[in-house]
Formats: C-alpha cells, sequence, structure tokens
C-alpha cells in the first residue's frame, strides 16, 4: 500500500503531446479514476506510472521511491488489463499461481495467497476449472486474482470491465468496490465510461489532451465542473448549453439572452457574474433541474419558458423528454409517468439555482 505521486509529467511521441505537465497525488489507500474521451492520454499515464512507458520528463514516486528509472518489475504494482489475458491451458488455480511461481515463492505461500484471492473474489468452487469453462466475469475476477495474490503496493486498472455485457458491467462494479473495501489498497483506474467513474471513484480525475481538467470528489465534479467539457463530460445526458449573452437592464436585473428566450438571472448571482455584462456566454443546465411547469410549484429562482416537445425516451423509471424552443433544443429528465407526445406544447421551468455558466471564450466555468 503506497501513495503514488506523479509531478510534472510529460510523454512525447515524436511531435505529439500525448501526457502534458500532469502533477497528481493519488493517496496511500484511494480508488482513483482517470476518465475521458478515447486518445486523451489517460492509458499512457498508467502505462507509464506502471513502467511500460518512458517518462519524457517530470517524475513519479510510488511510497516514497522515485520510480523514473525503475523496470515494471520491480514497481511493486500489478496491472489488470482491458483482455483477461488467462492462459486457456491452465487451471484457474494456476492461472493465478503462475508468477507467483516465476518469483520462486515456495508452494505453501502459494496456496495461501490463492485461497485468500479466492475468498474475496469467491472463486473457491472455480479452482479446478478451466478458462474456457467459465463466464466473462468469472475470466475477470480471476484475473484480478491474480493481481492480488501479488499482494502489491498499487493497482493498476486499464479498463477492465468494458468487454463485459450491460449487466456484468454493473455486477463488476460493485465487486470492485467490495474488494477495494477488503484489500484497503490503492488503486488508480482507467476508463471512458463516466457512469463507471462517477459509481467506483473516491475521486475522479478528467482528462482531455493530455492534461488534467479537474480532479475532486465525483459529487463536486457533477455539481460544480471546473469547465464546459467536464460539464458535458460528466453526466447522462449531458449538461444543456446555449449560447447567448449577459446584459443589465435599467432597474439593476441581469439576463441571459440567446436568440430564443430571455431569463432573468437569480439576484444573488449577480455580483458573480458583473465582469460578463455585456459578453457572450454559455448558459448550461442539467436535466434533471428542468421540470413540468403544469405541476411544479416552486417561485423563486425560477425561469418558465413554453417549448414544443421534439421526441420522448422512456427509460423505464424515468422519461427523457427532448424539447425545442426557437432553434434551441433541450433534454428534460421527467417522471416515468409523464405521456407528454410529439409535436405537443410543453411548458417547462428551470431551477435557475442549479444553473451553470461558462466564459465563450477559455470555457472556463464563471458558476
Amino acid at each position: 500500500m503506497a501513495r503514488v505521486l506523479l509531478s510534472n509529467v510529460h510523454k512525447f511521441f515524436d511531435d505529439v503531446v500525448a501526457v502534458k505537465d500532469i502533477s497528481l497525488e493519488i493517496k496511500d489507500k484511494e480508488f482513483l479514476v482517470l476518465v475521458g474521451p478515447s486518445g486523451c492520454g489517460k492509458t499512457t499515464t498508467l502505462r507509464m506510472v506502471a513502467g511500460l512507458e518512458e517518462i519524457s520528463k517530470g517524475e513519479i514516486k510510488i511510497g516514497d521511491r522515485v520510480v523514473n528509472d525503475v523496470p515494471p518489475k520491480d514497481r511493486n504494482i500489478a496491472m489488470v488489463f482491458q483482455s483477461y489475458a488467462l492462459y486457456p491451458h491452465m487451471k484457474v488455480y494456476d492461472n493465478m499461481a503462475f508468477g507467483l511461481r516465476l518469483r520462486g515463492h515456495k508452494k505453501k505461500e502459494i496456496d495461501d495467497r490463492v485461497a485468500e484471492a479466492a475468498e474475496i473474489l469467491e472463486l473457491k468452487e472455480l479452482l479446478d476449472r478451466l478458462p474456457k469453462q467459465l463466464s466473462g466475469g468469472q475470466r475477470q475476477r480471476v484475473a484480478l486474482g491474480r493481481a492480488i495474490v501479488r499482494h502489491p503496493q498499487v493497482f493498476l486498472m486499464d479498463e477492465p470491465l468494458s468487454n463485459l455485457d450491460a449487466k456484468l458491467r454493473v455486477q463488476m462494479r460493485a465487486e470492485l468496490k467490495r474488494i477495494h473495501a477488503k484489500l484497503q489498497t490503492t488503486i488508480v483506474y482507467v476508463t471512458h465510461d463516466q457512469v463507471e467513474a462517477m459509481t467506483l471513484g473516491d475521486r475522479i480525475a478528467v482528462i482531455l489532451n493530455g492534461e488534467l481538467q479537474q480532479v475532486d470528489k465525483p459529487i463536486i465534479i457533477y455539481e460544480t465542473p471546473a469547465n464546459r467539457f467536464v460539464a458535458g463530460f460528466i453526466g447522462t445526458p449531458p449538461m444543456n448549453f446555449i449560447k447567448g449573452k449577459l446584459e443589465k437592464s435599467a432597474d439593476g436585473n441581469v439576463t441571459f439572452e440567446c436568440s430564443s428566450f430571455k431569463l432573468n438571472m437569480p439576484p444573488s448571482l449577480h455580483e458573480n457574474v458583473a465582469n460578463y455584462i455585456g459578453k457572450e456566454v454559455t448558459f448550461g443546465i442539467r436535466a434533471e433541474d428542468i421540470h413540468d411547469a403544469k405541476i411544479c410549484r416552486w417561485t423563486q429562482d425560477i425561469a418558465t419558458l413554453e417549448t414544443k416537445v421534439d421526441f420522448r425516451e422512456l427509460m423505464g423509471s424515468e422519461t427523457l423528454l427532448y424539447v425545442k424552443i426557437g432553434g434551441e433544443h433541450l433534454v428534460a429528465k421527467m417522471d416515468a409517468m409523464n405521456d407528454a407526445m410529439s409535436g405537443s406544447n410543453f411548458p417547462v421551468m428551470l431551477n435557475l439555482r442549479k444553473l451553470h455558466l461558462f466564459d465563450h471564450q477559455n470555457q472556463k466555468a464563471i458558476i
């Protein structure tokens, strides 16, 4: 068990900057998730921690040791990949024990470690089976077991659930949280799936184009995104965005105006946006903060808009309504019983206490 410290880490592939000046502390026993779109540099960052990619610039520490020039086998880490990479001719026990045998551990110690990992992963009844006799979820647990038996300081996981179907992924997410609670060790986990990141991570590090965008607890990133990219990437469905301008009237009211509507900003926010009067901004609001105006009874910090339903998606426990007002489109999350039909008029109420504003130029959050 150990913390991992990245200090001003860069990775260049010829003229391509894959990772740019990442500084990040992963605390001892923490489950930290690196998340971002494909090609953002998250896997390259993980591979540099593992020693599978050389660092172009900067420093990486595992525990108190600088590991820039330490080979992967001597870093006391264990990696779990997207593919299970199990030996098809070896039984589950032998797959889990193989690495320990190579390192010269005695049979008694190997038996004890495999038994311990099998207990944690609920694999005790499967130790005599071949990989082809296992389900996808069971194979992934064997791959995890092969890492656990090594008793590493740090687990590095590169999209380990991406080959599983949707139901198994949900089950394995719960398994990983349970395993982490039992092992109490440091885990660095890479995924492009923001739902996985939100449900698994003690903290999330959002990466775009090789640069860290925000690092914090999932709920803080969700509620107070640092910029428009984070706001749109984290959350399902993505946050609604509308480009417009802030204006101030003679009576002191501040309004957001776009091509299709105008709304008054809550007085409590006037001071926060004072420097943006007359400037272009991006207005953001999440789907769950848009309500059916016919049944919503709020009276403060709200805005009512007359929209028309484009289409609807019934999700089981909720309904997503895709509505439009003029040339602007919004997604609203409604109760499953909502029966608004395509083409119908549908007044919505925006909870302006939950609004977000972003600088139109640099995309950083204003509020």
